[in-house]
């Protein structure tokens, strides 16, 4: 009788680092980086304040329903590489974050669960992100501008420009601080500063906001013969 076993491969450092910096990226671009619109505002001698920074973040936010984009993500720190791949968004909470190279994962989101699956791991990991999201930017689709600013201080440092930076206020939070930039009505670049004083930078390109969007793309089904791990 021959017995038959099949070895599955060995994580790679940069597969470890993928899978760790785009669950990261996720929460915060779930709430934050993906529907968003540009600021249009008289220009004014000092920056806004905190609340109203948070006002406006918030009437922006209601603005986009869905978005869809390419993304090159790049990560410098203790765990560096750049990664590019397509993302889509639609509100409330679903989101979709594929990578295409240097090698695929596909992240998936519907706001109660989450799904990180790696193809060359044969491997899928189910989390419930009901827990997380109020010490994540996934709070912002609440669309309420007081617990917007009671979880987060949002700043606008200048006026006249379309960028914010946001900081938040649990310590248990996954990130220092956030920036997002936009122009020409669209957002062009997040800067993500974590816990573990690594950068990450996402620039998005072919950007189409308010699209419609099929519902299975933010639904996943784990492949046969697939590990699945919950957590």
């Amino acid at each position: 009788m021959t017995l038959s076993i099949r070895v599955k491969p060995t994580p790679t450092v940069k597969q470890k680092m993928m899978s760790s910096a785009l669950t990261g990226i996720l929460m915060t671009t779930l709430g934050v980086a993906a529907p968003m619109v540009a600021l249009t505002q008289t220009a004014q001698a000092a920056p806004a304040t905190n609340i109203v920074a948070a006002q406006r973040l918030n009437k922006l936010l209601a603005n986009t329903k869905s978005m869809t984009a390419n993304f090159t993500q790049t990560t410098t720190g203790a765990s560096s590489g750049t990664f590019k791949g397509v993302m889509s968004v639609q509100r409330p909470n679903n989101f979709r974050w594929e990578t295409k190279s240097p090698s695929e994962q596909l992240i998936v989101a519907n706001g109660s669960s989450l799904w990180i699956f790696d193809k060359d791991l044969e491997q899928a990991t189910k989390q419930n992100v009901d827990n997380q999201v109020g010490n994540t930017p996934a709070l912002l689709l609440s669309g309420d501008p007081s617990k917007i600013d009671k979880n987060f201080k949002i700043t606008q440092p200048y006026s006249t420009k379309n960028y914010y930076v946001l900081y938040p206020k649990s310590s248990s939070a996954s990130f220092k601080s956030l920036s997002m930039s936009f122009n020409g009505g669209k957002p062009v670049m997040m800067v993500l500063n974590d816990t573990l004083g690594q950068t990450t930078t996402i620039k998005y390109d072919n950007i189409k906001l308010n699209p419609s969007i099929n519902s299975s793309q933010f639904k996943f089904t784990p492949p046969k013969g697939v590990d699945v791990i919950n957590q």
